[in-house]
């Protein structure tokens, strides 16, 4: 039966305001067909908000599902080991208020697997834009192995423009809309620095041709300048972390539509939390980048480059409950209004996942995957946060 929710007062997830004693109207396939104010005269079942706050569900743009942040084991995992973890992180982000992820690097294609069932109506709950398993070099970022014989490594290890192709070809055989290249060294890897430059860029141009011709994007781990660098002349779709991210590549980067996904969280959590209990090889990296990293993305961010939130969820202490509205409230820290950090989880995040038609948004013919919260998110960006805010799905209220 059509339902109609009343008396609310809406930020569609587009316009800087609110609109005021709003309604939307939501089919049984949980899709919007009516909006507007005041209450319609029409038969749909009537849900009274009671002046409560709506906004878009939170769309986190980096996560990974196959980890668990507080054992943070990457070694020696079973394909029933990361998706058992999955299931559950999924779970975790469907009651936080995240209704949509891309995942950026999955051992065993598990995320891949996961949206596959998802697509055939055999699993509900938060949505996934699945990039599978990320491409690195040997000994690289992400030479991680899988697997009780250690024999797999979570990402494919490509050595040359020809076994990029072929990687990248693989994952599109697998149902990848996404391909993770990892351009530079990163905080979890013992054996390599930030600033390393690993992938070529001949590599990554190879993956990014590959990738725009069959109607796939292409995130870059950049963390170093020089990554960065190769990873803009590549044309990929979007910078992952970016630490060192310059002032000309900002400018470039907003005039080419390219997104930055800072994933702040994943170096506050490992400050806040890490010392102690993980590798001291990680603390000293991170404590290493934090100034320049939170300096440099607040320039990206006032320089009108399209920041996005992701959170590198299930890195150490990054936690799929807390992480994307913990990573809202990093962004506003930098000094930008609620609204402008709410862009990165609502329309510039679809826009990045290619995902505009359905989602990002609260209007006609999109789905209604919303949040219901007690006070205004664009005064207030801790709102979001709300413990107890209601969140539904496709226009049902998720238990």
């Amino acid at each position: 039966m059509t339902k109609t929710f009343i008396h609310l007062n809406l930020f569609n997830g587009i316009d800087n305001k609110i609109y005021e004693d709003s309604y939307l109207t939501v089919d049984d396939e949980g899709k919007i067909v009516a909006k507007g104010t005041g209450v319609p005269e029409d038969d749909s079942k009537k849900i009274d908000l009671h002046g409560k706050y709506v906004m878009p569900g939170l769309i986190n743009a980096h996560t990974h599902i196959m980890m668990n942040p507080q054992t943070n084991k990457l070694e020696f995992l079973s394909e029933a080991e990361v998706t058992f973890t999955a299931l559950k992180n999924l779970d975790t982000l469907l009651h936080a208020g995240v209704t949509y992820i891309r995942d950026c690097g999955c051992p065993f294609d598990v995320d891949i697997k996961l949206k596959r069932l998802q697509e055939a109506g055999q699993l509900g709950g938060t949505e996934i834009v699945a990039s599978g398993r990320p491409m690195t070099m040997t000994g690289g970022h992400g030479d991680f192995k899988e697997g009780l014989d250690g024999n797999v490594t979570w990402g494919h290890l490509v050595d040359s423009p020809d076994e990029m192709r072929k990687a990248v070809r693989q994952e599109f055989k697998m149902g990848a809309k996404n391909i993770k290249v990892m351009a530079t060294g990163g905080v979890m890897s013992s054996t390599d620095q930030v600033d390393d430059t690993e992938l070529t860029e001949k590599e990554i141009h190879v993956a990014v041709q590959e990738a725009h011709t069959k109607h796939m994007t292409v995130a870059s781990h950049a963390q170093g300048n020089n990554g960065i660098q190769i990873s803009l002349d590549a044309g990929v779709d979007s910078i992952e972390h970016g630490i060192y991210v310059d002032e000309k590549q900002a400018d470039f980067m907003k005039e080419h539509n390219v997104f930055l996904v800072p994933t702040l969280n994943a170096c506050a959590g490992i400050d806040k939390y890490g010392v102690g209990k993980i590798p001291d090889y990680m603390i000293k990296k991170n404590d290493l980048v934090k100034r320049d990293f939170f300096q440099n993305v607040g320039m990206a961010l006032k320089k009108g480059v399209k920041v996005v939130v992701g959170t590198d969820a299930g890195t150490p202490f990054n936690s799929f409950e807390t992480g994307t509205t913990d990573e809202l409230e990093l962004i506003v820290g930098l000094g930008v209004s609620p609204y402008q950090a709410l862009l990165g989880t609502t329309q510039y995040a679809a826009e990045l996942l290619g995902i505009t038609d359905n989602y990002g948004s609260l209007e006609v013919d999109k789905m209604a995957d919303f949040l219901v919260l007690d006070n205004n998110p664009l005064e207030d960006i801790k709102s979001v946060s709300q413990p107890d805010k209601s969140i539904y799905k496709k226009g049902v209220l998720v238990k």
